[in-house]
């Protein structure tokens, strides 16, 4: 019998994994934010040891239940103390953890008012006061809210936040708060960089790994409500019964932690699975094969979420593959979700081969003209810029231009085209960036955040979609910082007018120490992260500069493709007059696609944001910017700025060593010497690259490379993971 690396990779990896598990001591970082310790101050573990010295604790189904048994475990090992759990109230009771139709009068009467506020998910965390006795209350309308409120009180209670500041009343802003999982029905991951997929098929539905608990608790701990387990790149295979009743026994696992499952659904599979000789969505036969399989896949999942779907894309089936729209094969499926109350999430990730406009135009040309003629229950998922993930993009113009249809966010967790799990790159700082912005779609103040949360066109139903970096690493992302990204999309997906400073320290005290020697140096760290890779990768509004298939490492000099916006030489165009994409109304007039106001500011180069210079404008060498530096030593300079702070992070990270154990330093200091050599590399051959336009001489303060040119462009990495 033949058996390949891969597969002994393979099994070596479970193997250890299943061992480490079933150990009563599990490995580092398999924890995540959630491994409760001992609190060692005293006056904060006096004031919680009062507070919970009897709680009564209303009951009833699975997520209840949850909800209690992950109280019982955070109370016992932060307090040192078992906790003393009741099924009735009494007077003696100090804390209550009861619906709202459990409370008595007198405590509904001192809430009146906040449970109008909360909705289904949200929670009430406040002291109130019963015959005169102060009692601590968790309350909500429905089970996960208290699911939710007790994950939130537990990592309140963990980051040693007094009592008194503790007064929340708190619901998601984001109807619809997902993971989109790219796993592969063979266990690989598309852009995985965390291993192998979680879901093992062969195994299903018998077999329940106790990590598909985990995860769903972990996501249940920032209030994640549901997962797409399959790829966008579909495989029609998971809409037959042999994988509907797999993934019917993973939402069995999902569900008592608020979470509902979706799929990728292929537009092919009527041809595929089906036995059609088309896959119109106007055809009968096809209509009819849709609302058949939709009905199967309910009596499999009752709660069953809906299909994501790619097509037309990339070479994925579509609609437009029959001469029919992108809202004739949405609507198909609509309809055929409709009397269950499912969802359409249809992705306007498009970009066609034979139209030879600027790429960054063709979503907004395909979708926009259709507003308001998709179905209700279809959502139209937009990545967060008008590209593909890059290290820092302008926001998607689609973002404000569609007001009668609900837009999803998509972002990505997965470090693609970020130094994949090598890389420290805290991504909340980008979200944060592109929610903040301002669409002027309504005026001053209409930000992306309010298109996404559904405020600013008053809509129904609103979504946030994150593309996981989750693996079977023991840590699960990977690269331990990496989890914080994980953390950080849940977090915004609640609430996206988030700062990322306050994410990066709530993530740090829950995951390290709540020492604020360690906590202060390390955040400024996460924080100036980012930057620091578009610096070392795309400065300037550079980008899609990576290498070839995997986009592992820089490859500018690509261009001979087949298709031409595959190749980076596409996107910077540089030549001996200059660098940059001209999308202006001398170029491709991309900015037409924002409202007036940001097309006024983009279309200048003197008042363009320099960190998009390059992404709207083809600038000579020597074009000379507001500090008076020429655009070829500025560029330079953002190179060496970005290694420079690789470095400033080792050094950081070196100084707090004695606030955390051996094995988490070295882990994240062998990281960071990746990252550092990377980024060399990164300054080296872009530079390198470069200069045989420029023909100038790099600017002091730069270093110089190690190597040719041709040494950089005869690296080759066929095994790149995640390609």
């Amino acid at each position: 019998m033949n058996i390949s690396f891969s597969h002994l990779k393979l099994f070596y990896v479970f193997a250890l994994l299943s061992i480490a598990i079933s150990s009563s001591q599990t490995p580092a970082g398999y924890d995540l934010w959630l491994e409760y310790s001992e609190i060692r101050e005293p006056t904060i573990l006096s004031e919680y040891q009062k507070v919970t010295n009897s709680i009564f604790f209303s009951g009833g189904n699975s997520i209840l239940l949850n909800a209690e048994k992950e109280l019982v475990k955070g109370l016992d090992a932060m307090l040192g103390q078992a906790s003393d759990i009741q099924d009735s109230p009494n007077l003696s009771n100090t804390m209550w953890v009861v619906k709202k139709d459990g409370l008595n009068q007198e405590l509904q009467s001192a809430l009146k008012g906040y449970f109008e506020q909360i909705g289904k998910e949200g929670f009430i965390i406040k002291s109130v006061s019963v015959d005169g006795k102060n009692i601590l209350l968790i309350s909500a309308n429905a089970d996960t809210g208290i699911l939710y409120g007790v994950f939130k009180f537990l990592q309140l209670m963990k980051m040693q936040k007094s009592l008194d500041e503790i007064n929340l009343i708190e619901a998601p802003k984001i109807d619809l708060r997902m993971l989109n999982h790219w796993d592969n029905l063979d266990r690989t991951i598309e852009r995985g960089y965390a291993g192998f997929s979680l879901w093992n098929w062969q195994k299903l539905p018998k077999y329940i790994d106790q990590r598909y608990k985990d995860y769903a608790r972990a996501n249940a701990s920032i209030g994640i409500n549901a997962t797409v387990l399959t790829n966008v790149n579909a495989n029609a295979l998971v809409l037959t019964s042999a994988y509907l009743e797999k993934v019917a026994a993973l939402a069995d696992v999902f569900r008592p932690y608020g979470i509902k499952v979706y799929l990728t659904a292929r537009f092919s599979a009527p041809i595929e699975i089906g036995g059609l000789n088309t896959a119109d969505p106007l055809d009968k036969d096809v209509i009819k094969w849709w609302n058949n399989k939709v009905t199967e896949v309910y009596k499999y999942i009752p709660d069953f979420g809906g299909f994501l779907v790619k097509a037309n894309s990339e070479g994925q089936p579509g609609p437009q593959n029959y001469g029919r729209t992108h809202v004739d094969g949405a609507n198909m499926l609509a309809t055929a979700l409709k009397p269950f109350d499912g969802l359409v999430i249809w992705r306007a990730f498009v970009y066609s081969e034979t139209d030879a406009t600027d790429r960054a135009k063709q979503a907004f040309t395909e979708f926009v003209p259709y507003d308001g003629n998709f179905l209700d229950n279809v959502l139209v998922q937009v990545k967060n810029g008008p590209i593909d993930f890059q290290p820092r993009e302008p926001f998607h113009p689609m973002f404000g231009a569609m007001p009668n249809t609900p837009l999803v966010m998509e972002f990505q967790i997965t470090q693609e085209y970020l130094g994949f799990s090598s890389h420290l790159v805290f991504l909340p700082k980008l979200y944060e960036e592109v929610l903040d912005a301002e669409t002027y779609r309504k005026g001053k103040n209409s930000t992306v955040a309010k298109v996404i949360d559904g405020s600013l066109f008053n809509k129904k139903i609103s979504g946030m979609a994150g593309v996981a970096n989750i693996g079977t690493d023991m840590n699960w992302t990977g690269h331990p910082f990496a989890q914080a990204n994980w953390y950080g999309y849940g977090r915004l997906a609640w609430d996206p007018y988030l700062s990322s400073e306050t994410i990066a320290e709530e993530w740090l005290r829950l995951t390290y120490s709540n020492n604020s020697e360690f906590v202060k140096p390390v955040k400024r760290i996460m924080i100036a992260s980012r930057e620091a890779v578009v610096n070392y990768m795309t400065p300037m509004g550079l980008h899609h500069l990576m290498d070839t298939g995997h986009h592992y490492g820089p490859g500018p000099w690509v261009g001979d493709l087949s298709r031409p916006e595959w190749n980076p030489t596409y996107y910077h165009n540089a030549d001996k007059n200059g660098i940059g994409f001209d999308r202006t109304p001398t170029g491709s007039n991309a900015t037409s696609q924002y409202a007036p106001e940001i097309a006024k500011i983009f279309n200048d180069p003197e008042t363009c944001p320099e960190e998009y210079l390059l992404w709207f404008h083809h600038l000579p060498w020597d074009y000379e910017l507001k500090n008076g530096r020429i655009l070829w030593d500025a560029l330079a300079l953002k190179y060496q700025k970005g290694v420079d702070q690789v470095e400033e992070m080792i050094s950081t990270w070196k100084q707090v060593k004695t606030y955390i154990s051996d094995d988490q330093y070295n882990e994240v200091r062998m990281l960071l010497e990746i990252q550092l050599q990377e980024a060399k590399w990164w300054r080296n051959a872009s530079l390198l690259y470069f200069q045989t336009f420029s023909g100038r001489e790099l600017p002091d303060g730069v270093g110089r490379p190690e190597e040719n040119l041709e040494y950089y462009k005869s690296l080759k990495f066929p095994y790149a993971p995640g390609n």
